[in-house]
């Protein structure tokens, strides 16, 4: 069985074969083409099946991603995931050629907040520190002391010994650390476009109709949300919580094709999709992803003074690790 059958055998239960004919001449082609180029491939968990198990190098969350963006001996990254992900991977490499499919895969959260705004906010509250979810522009990463995932964010406002922090910009984010820490957070009313649109009745309704079924919430989710869950943790926890626990019917409350990828590495889950798609995510296709890499464009370029600061943020949420 050659290598692209063995990669349909993988994904053919997500994957229909009609979509396959088309899909499939892409992957040899990326696959052929960042051997010549010396180029890896980083994928997030959003990204769709034959991008995430077809091309990817390395597939993961935005943490890992990071982490392994700056071990990379590649001499030109394609970030398969949206603006700020390709943002935090030149920070960590900037030497290299860091390249985005889509120049228009943004984010919703990271759209909600400025620099300007980070600097009002320490007008506001002088001498607390300013922690950011990784999902911020570099802008908003040069004004922040420290950055942070959902994988890390507890230990993270923890690690700064203080007893108050402003937190930005998901609320929801913000309101799972508050339940999870006693340093007193500030926060800011950023949301998630997918993980907002999730309601707790929507969560109570599915577990009524399949007894038995365990749902995992991601934090970005409203908080009556989470309430109504089994498990609430980052986009990694939820992973390894299926893997690890393999229930037999599960619901995955975040974006659709999360719950593709892992059914495809726990096939005797049973995976229930009511999901939300992330428009941002999907804007990145093997057509672009070809076109990007063989004419290397879309590249992320970040003025000195922001890179500089930004890392320093960066690479103190990656010393902190998970």
């Amino acid at each position: 069985m050659s290598k692209i059958d063995n990669i349909y055998n993988k994904i053919s239960k997500v994957v229909p074969n009609i979509e396959w004919d088309f899909h499939a001449p892409y992957i040899e082609k990326i696959n052929k083409l960042k051997k010549e180029k010396n180029a890896v491939i980083l994928a997030h968990n959003y990204q769709t099946p034959e991008i995430y198990h077809g091309v990817a190098d390395i597939a993961a969350d935005s943490l890992a991603l990071a982490l392994e963006a700056a071990k990379t001996k590649a001499d030109i990254i394609v970030l398969c995931g949206v603006h700020f992900m390709a943002e935090t991977a030149k920070l960590m490499n900037p030497k290299k050629k860091v390249l985005i499919p889509d120049m228009d895969a943004g984010c919703s959260l990271a759209s909600s907040i400025t620099g300007e705004d980070v600097r009002m906010l320490k007008e506001k509250y002088p001498g607390v520190p300013v922690v950011s979810y990784v999902n911020t522009s570099a802008e908003v990463k040069a004004e922040s002391d420290v950055c942070c995932t959902s994988a890390n964010a507890v230990k993270v406002v923890e690690s700064l010994g203080v007893d108050k922090v402003i937190f930005l910009p998901d609320h929801y984010l913000a309101n799972y650390v508050q339940k999870n820490t006693k340093v007193k957070i500030i926060s800011w009313q950023g949301t998630c476009i997918v993980h907002e649109k999730f309601t707790g009745n929507e969560i109570n309704d599915i577990r009524k109709q399949n007894p038995g079924i365990k749902i995992i919430a991601h934090p970005e989710c409203p908080p009556d949300v989470i309430n109504a869950s089994d498990f609430a943790g980052s986009t990694s926890s939820m992973v390894n919580y299926v893997k690890e626990k393999q229930p037999k019917k599960v619901l995955l409350v975040t974006e659709c094709s999360m719950s593709d990828n892992i059914q495809i590495e726990n096939p005797k889950v049973d995976f229930i999709k009511p999901c939300n798609l992330c428009p941002f995510m999907k804007k990145i296709t093997l057509k672009k992803i070809y076109d990007c890499l063989e004419k290397e464009i879309n590249e992320i370029k970040i003025g000195n003074n922001i890179a500089m600061r930004a890392r320093e943020s960066v690479t103190r949420m990656a010393n902190i690790g998970r």
